[in-house]
């Protein structure tokens, strides 16, 4: 079986198991600067852009750095740029299956050996946006020198690599560009754009320079929400390249749900961000907290209210848990009949919320995706203040009754974080007959919680830490009360069967 390449491409038109790319699509030119070969970046901003290419709409292909020593560019260069991505999912209901052939990137090269060549892609015209994902560490201020080959941090990069691009032509106004880092921490455009200014500080650039990168630059606030699990499992793989008729060493898979908001109000910013009209996952508006609440709030606190249960109920992955009735319906009336109203204000609408909700509801029920819920338990305490103490304030702004299903998650929480201290220092919980390993900064007081104290007692004591929640959550009318019944209920009865029972009694069964 040969390899994936351009000259491939001939002998597959006709395959109706794949969306292939045009033989135009891989004359396009250069359009954008890529920090970044990871398979988040492949699977969203690229799966984007090459959509739009094939709609003829964007017109330019991604040349990518590659920044860190790890790996090689090898398979990027053998397969001319071509990877397979399948996205595989449910999305309002309906099972999805679509195998895409992306020719979104044009080359990759690498920092450390290719640096040159990078900063002559500063003097192509044609390039109009930068895109990063550089992990959320990539976008911190160090003392960096921007004349070396490369300078090491990320940023250090993108001001030298605009340094050589104000130099090539003249601080021309309209060859500036526009920045979208993608990495997940709040406000990145804002704090990378900080970090550059910064850097060009302490590096002595000319006052012009700073001036040309304030002004004729666009750096955007971003929020990228997709699951790309990467490669497919082994098996998986094999079966995709006999039914495809190629080897595909950089095949990756995706979920359906994708979204990238970016941050602006810039007539010439959208104009250049062209490749957003081709799909309704790219959504370009001055303001993108709403969308960042939603998630933080149904998805990600759903996650964190819910994983303690399902995991001491039995459940090893979300996928699971979505496969029982009881748990399913537990997790679903959390989201929608809780955390929405909870959420819903003069930007969110209910509708909003609900028709999101759904969605995450959708992904929870991807059976190609096994994520797994302990390792959503890591860091729980910082989570559960960070995603759900104020979802749950807002509650109690419009009802002095205790959730019901916040109540539960909390407890189960608490449960979650008794252990004991093993030999090596970590400290184990144990359900099922089984150990699990508890990673959380605040473990050890709670071990320490647990030994001395009455369950009724640590509930009190743990909720009125207002070190750990930022507020006495006993002052809340009856949320201690009902914490301390869903706990005993759960230490008498098991979650599986807490779960069970609960749902029942909730219909009036």
């Amino acid at each position: 079986m040969m390899k994936l390449s351009k000259d491939l491409l001939p002998a597959l038109n006709g395959k109706k198991n794949i969306v292939l790319p045009s033989a135009e699509q891989l004359q396009l030119p250069e359009k954008v600067l890529q920090f970044g070969t990871g398979v988040l970046l492949r699977g969203l901003p690229g799966y984007f852009i090459d959509k739009a290419n094939k709609a003829g709409l964007f017109k330019g292909r991604i040349v990518v750095v590659k920044s860190t020593g790890k790996g090689t560019t090898d398979a990027f260069a053998e397969q001319d740029g071509l990877y397979t991505l399948c996205i595989r999912g449910i999305e309002d209901g309906q099972a999805i299956q679509e195998n895409i052939m992306n020719a979104a990137i044009s080359r990759v090269l690498s920092a450390s050996a290719q640096w040159p060549e990078i900063l002559q892609c500063a003097e192509s015209p044609a390039l109009e946006v930068v895109i990063s994902n550089t992990t959320e560490v990539g976008i911190t201020l160090t003392d960096d020198d921007v004349h070396a080959v490369p300078p090491a941090s990320f940023p250090g990069k993108l001001l030298a690599f605009l340094y050589r691009r104000y130099q090539y032509f003249k601080g021309s106004t309209d060859k500036g560009m526009v920045i979208i880092p993608t990495e997940l921490i709040p406000d990145n455009g804002k704090k990378l754009k900080d970090i550059v200014l910064e850097l060009a500080t302490r590096n002595n650039l000319p006052a012009e320079f700073i001036q040309w990168l304030t002004s004729a630059n666009h750096f955007c606030n971003s929020l990228v929400d997709r699951i790309v699990p990467g490669a497919l499992p082994a098996a998986e793989q094999q079966a995709m390249e006999a039914a495809l008729g190629y080897e595909d060493e950089l095949m990756i898979m995706s979920e359906v749900y994708r979204l990238w908001a970016i941050e602006t109000a810039d007539a010439t910013v959208k104009e250049r961000l062209s490749f957003a009209a081709a799909d309704k996952g790219v959504v370009i508006a001055p303001d993108i907290n709403v969308f960042r609440e939603l998630k933080l709030r149904l998805l990600n606190g759903t996650h964190t209210l819910s994983c303690g249960l399902a995991f001491l109920a039995g459940f090893e992955t979300v996928r699971q848990a979505m496969e029982d009735r009881d748990m399913e319906t537990c997790i679903a009336t959390l989201m929608l009949e809780e955390m929405v109203p909870a959420i819903t204000d003069i930007y969110i609408t209910e509708a909003a919320a609900t028709q999101f909700a759904n969605s995450v509801l959708d992904r929870f029920r991807n059976p190609h995706i096994a994520h797994q819920w302990i390792s959503i338990t890591m860091q729980y305490t910082s989570k559960m203040k960070m995603r759900n103490v104020p979802v749950l304030l807002r509650h109690y702004q419009r009802s002095q009754e205790a959730p019901y299903w916040i109540s539960l998650g909390f407890a189960a929480y608490l449960l979650f974080m008794r252990s004991e201290r093993s030999a090596d220092g970590a400290y184990k919980g144990t359900v099922n007959g089984k150990t699990y390993t508890i990673q959380d900064d605040h473990a050890a007081w709670f071990h320490d919680q647990w030994k001395r104290l009455e369950p009724s007692v640590l509930v009190k004591e743990v909720l009125a830490n207002t070190a750990l929640w930022g507020t006495d959550l006993t002052a809340l009318k009856g949320f201690a009360p009902a914490v301390n019944n869903m706990l005993q209920t759960l230490l008498q009865q098991g979650a599986k069967a807490v779960v069970k029972n609960f749902n029942h009694a909730k219909a009036g069964k």
